[in-house]
């Protein structure tokens, strides 16, 4: 691996880029039914997207090549994220479709969130002829899985300048197991259900069997089981009053790549202290609402 460790880290991040719609509500509606949100925000989502704010956030200069296009929708995502600090490569530059909405609901009681959303469907996207170039120019590299072609194409391409790569694994996806080999560290949500597998030990043995050295599963605030090549163990995730859960992962994903892109090369106990720094973020930000506002508290 040849990530820099001097200077500010250079993240770039692979995949989806959302308008989020949040509404903070005290239950689900019912079937014909109105309710009165308590609060709202209008933000860019997605994992990659979310994950590049942390990274800047957290003093890193952070890269998402996604899917935006010229949509008026489009408009809030580029404002919000030049907000904070993300440059965006918008690969679907030109096209009038407006980009994938996700509405949230979060029941104010327990944090807990229902997700509407169209994900990547419909865009299929082409690297861009500078792919090489703007992988040489980063330390890491963060993928979650969406947009499978452009994802392989940029994993290759980092695993040819030496650059570490990681996947946010929410969920398995068509085209996750082309990626896995190109693939140096993977954590994995409880729901990123592999074929054949059941259970964090079944996730972990099927990531390192497809080339993956560095594994992890997280579950919510359920200690995170990670695997290495000298072996693994576990890390726990601080105890927070929960607001809102949406983004965790993401924050997780975010500012775990901040982390390791200032690591040349990984020991165990590098490995297990970028998740405890990363867990305690993620947990840090499920104690207010929406995914920017642990920003402010922070």
């Amino acid at each position: 691996m040849e990530p820099r460790t001097r200077g500010r880290p250079r993240g770039l991040f692979v995949g989806l880029c959302t308008l989020d719609v949040v509404q903070l509500v005290d239950r689900v509606p019912a079937a014909d039914e109105k309710l009165t949100a308590r609060d709202q925000l209008v933000a860019a989502g997605g994992p990659a997207a979310n994950a590049a704010v942390t990274f800047a956030h957290l003093g890193g200069a952070a890269r998402l090549l996604t899917a935006v296009g010229s949509h008026p929708l489009g408009e809030a995502v580029r404002a919000d994220l030049d907000r904070a600090g993300v440059a965006v490569t918008d690969l679907a530059a030109g096209r009038d479709e407006p980009p994938a909405v996700s509405s949230v609901l979060v029941t104010a009681a327990t944090g807990e969130r229902a997700v509407a959303s169209t994900n990547a469907r419909g865009h299929r996207l082409a690297p861009p002829p500078d792919l090489e170039a703007r992988v040489a120019a980063c330390d890491i590299v963060q993928f979650d899985g969406h947009h499978p072609a452009l994802a392989l194409a940029t994993a290759r391409a980092a695993r040819a300048a030496g650059r570490r790569t990681v996947l946010d694994g929410g969920s398995w996806k068509p085209g996750t197991e082309d990626l896995l080999p190109y693939i140096d560290v993977a954590v994995c949500s409880a729901a990123f259900r592999p074929p054949g597998t059941a259970g964090p030990d079944g996730t972990l043995r099927f990531l390192r069997d497809h080339g993956v050295v560095w594994t992890a599963v997280s579950h919510g605030p359920e200690p995170l089981v990670w695997a290495g090549p000298d072996g693994g163990g576990t890390v726990k995730v601080p105890v927070t009053r929960v607001v809102d859960t949406l983004g965790a992962g993401d924050v997780l994903h975010g500012a775990l790549t901040h982390r390791l892109a200032r690591h040349a090369e990984l020991t165990g106990a590098d490995f297990a202290g970028a998740l405890r720094a990363a867990a305690a973020l993620a947990a840090r930000s499920c104690a207010s609402f929406g995914t920017r506002e642990w920003m402010r508290d922070n």
